[in-house]
């Protein structure tokens, strides 16, 4: 029993590092599909600075590539062939384990034979289920914090996605729902998965050496957390790619000019001022703002000059037309000024020119474990996200879309970049 279950596991775990990178590169496609489009960022699940769409996606695909990395540690664990043991105290008989290893794929990366060097521990060790459950908790965590951000975007209030029918269901009374079942099952899962971790710690934790009947309850939880987080992984990535965005209300929601208050002050600190009286100063600006029940972009001349003696000195030297297109402000959506975050958050990296982008997906794995770390190199996209037209004026547009180029990571000019462009403006 000892060794079928490390051989089962040891093959759900390449299967499931598999479906990992589908879902990898579902992320990676959406995101490059959408490579211009922008979204408010939250913290608190409140508006904070604008990011790029591809970026929060992107999240995800590091989390994930974590969870390749702890599956790929977990099966190290799990490929240790424990036959030979005996049902406490090994053989008399002259067995050749290294043999009977090496046939069964024991091996590990440098294609040594890998076994158990004590019988008692061989027959009552679960840690390897323990450790894969564990990943697995962890696995499903990601995906429902993935499956939330996917309800709240598909949601009247947010609406930046549409999901396909297939992966949604109506409603028995109200004919206008649209819900995204495959997300909330994913999110509601979760719990299970959790659950069969506690279990397994908990039917572990009070036996003695060696081997205890309690032990074949182990099957059941280890069963279930393989199958739940197996499908939920493969069925999300299905969802992912059947899904739409939808611009004009990310593009809407992202025009929200307070978004852009933090970017007001990093452009306060690049003319001199001290980063803690130019957050205050805008901090003030804003206060104005709501007071007065007006967009960030609206408050006029005099208003700005009565809040800030550093924005006064500012508004001195520029007309608050062009104060408002140099702090991107000016109307028709988050321009693209001064320091502006998302300029530098707009980076793709193309992970897909392999079979994964975990050290997952290597065919042949648990056969050819030479081949286990192949090809790991991960190549930049090829074209760089650009400014949505009419976002910004055209000499800084045109500026903003000299995209640099910096190893793998594709970024935006900074404002000493866009200082040309930016001057022929304020001239």
């Amino acid at each position: 029993m000892a060794l079928d279950l490390r051989l089962w596991l040891r093959d759900e775990i390449t299967a499931l590092l598999g479906d990992i990178a589908g879902l990898q590169r579902a992320l990676v496609s959406l995101g490059e599909q959408n490579a211009g489009v922008l979204i408010p960022g939250y913290t608190h699940l409140q508006r904070a600075q604008p990011v790029a769409f591809a970026h929060h996606l992107l999240a995800y695909v590091e989390m994930l590539e974590r969870d390749c990395d702890r599956l790929w540690d977990c099966r190290a664990r799990v490929n240790v062939c424990p036959l030979g043991s005996g049902a406490i105290a090994g053989s008399t008989l002259p067995l050749d384990r290294e043999f009977v290893a090496r046939q069964l794929g024991f091996l590990d990366i440098h294609r040594r034979v890998q076994l158990t060097q004590n019988s008692m521990d061989a027959v009552s060790d679960r840690d390897f289920a323990v450790e894969f459950c564990a990943a697995g908790a962890l696995l499903a965590a990601h995906l429902s914090r993935l499956a939330e951000d996917v309800i709240l975007w598909a949601s009247a209030e947010f609406h930046f996605i549409r999901i396909a029918d297939a992966y949604t269901t109506g409603s028995s009374l109200m004919p206008q729902k649209k819900n995204p079942d495959i997300a909330e099952l994913t999110r509601g899962k979760t719990g299970r998965v959790f659950g069969n971790l506690m279990s397994l710690l908990t039917l572990l934790k009070g036996l003695p050496m060696t081997y205890n009947r309690d032990l074949q309850e182990d099957k059941e939880r280890l069963f279930d957390t393989a199958d739940t987080v197996r499908a939920s992984t493969r069925l999300m990535a299905a969802m992912l790619s059947h899904t739409q965005v939808n611009r004009p209300a990310c593009a809407a929601a992202a025009s929200d000019p307070a978004l852009l208050a933090t970017d007001l002050a990093d452009y306060l600190v690049r003319q001199g001022l001290a980063f803690r009286p130019a957050h205050h100063a805008v901090g003030a600006v804003v206060a104005l703002a709501e007071k007065s029940d007006k967009p960030l972009n609206q408050l006029t001349l005099a208003e700005l000059q009565s809040v800030s003696e550093a924005l006064g000195r500012l508004a001195g030297k520029v007309n608050i037309s062009v104060a408002a297109k140099a702090f991107g402000l000016a109307s028709g959506g988050p321009v693209v000024g001064p320091g502006l975050s998302v300029v530098n958050q707009s980076a793709i990296v193309r992970r897909t020119n392999r079979s994964a982008p975990c050290r997952s997906s290597v065919s042949g794995l648990a056969g050819n474990p030479e081949n286990q770390f192949a090809d790991e190199s991960r190549n930049p996209v090829t074209k760089a996200p650009m400014i949505p037209a009419g976002m910004a004026s055209t000499e800084l547009a045109t500026g903003i879309n000299e995209v640099q180029r910096s190893g793998d990571v594709l970024f935006m000019p900074t404002l000493q970049d866009l200082r040309p462009a930016l001057q022929a403006i304020l001239d």
